[in-house]
């Protein structure tokens, strides 16, 4: 039976709940059999140490707690969410749209490392997840890209809107600008779609990245 699994992630505040959103209506629309998840779960149990982590009880820089710990958290998360809840939805063969999935560790996680140590973290984690775990791995990988400097800026002003309190990761902008690194590295090394959000210092209209991503997935929806 085909599956299909596609995973949406970027950097904080580049829209991906947005573009998620946009391929669910388009789905929709469409009649297609699928299933929207997001990670981490954060309401659900399955998600206490990254709840923990990211809140900062485990202290109030990323770096406090390491790279293989903390993806540790993550994917426990997307395990336990995996076995209870849309094992039985991926077996069937639904389409599996994914707002953060893996590659979030292989972003968020590797930018706590130094360089020369980033091909080592990301075998360590593709054979965790992947064949240790068992989870599914995602068919294609739309990753949302834009400078640390923007993505900051619209951080701060989500913030300002919806009194969300940062997280971690998102308060902290030396963790943001090594995951942009981290970003560059990573959807070379795995294949991903990299998408610029971006023109220059301003976002790209919404439905003209959509148009983007649907064309890309054209093949396999």
């Amino acid at each position: 039976m085909k599956k299909t699994f596609i995973a949406i992630d970027g950097l904080d505040a580049s829209g991906k709940k947005t573009q998620t959103d946009l391929l669910i209506e388009f789905l929709t629309k469409k009649g297609a059999d699928f299933r929207h998840l997001s990670f981490p779960t954060y309401d659900i149990n399955y998600s206490s140490l990254v709840n923990l982590y990211l809140s900062g009880s485990f202290g109030e820089n990323p770096e406090d707690v390491n790279a293989y710990a903390a993806s540790s958290f993550f994917a426990m998360d997307r395990y336990s969410s995996y076995m209870l809840d849309w094992k039985k939805d991926y077996d069937e063969g639904k389409i599996i749209i994914a707002n953060r999935y893996t590659t979030a560790n292989a972003v968020h996680q590797l930018s706590k490392l130094p360089e020369s140590e980033y091909e080592t973290f990301l075998e360590w984690l593709y054979d965790y997840e992947f064949v240790k775990l068992g989870l599914p791995k995602p068919d294609v990988v739309l990753y949302l890209s834009l400078p640390p400097e923007l993505s900051m800026r619209l951080i701060e002003k989500r913030c300002e809107e919806t009194s969300v309190v940062k997280d971690i990761h998102e308060k902290n902008i030396s963790h943001i600008e090594k995951s942009y690194k981290a970003v560059l590295f990573s959807s070379k090394k795995l294949g991903w779609h990299r998408i610029d959000v971006n023109k220059g210092n301003e976002f790209r209209p919404v439905n003209e990245i959509h148009n983007e991503i649907i064309n890309y997935l054209k093949d396999v929806l």
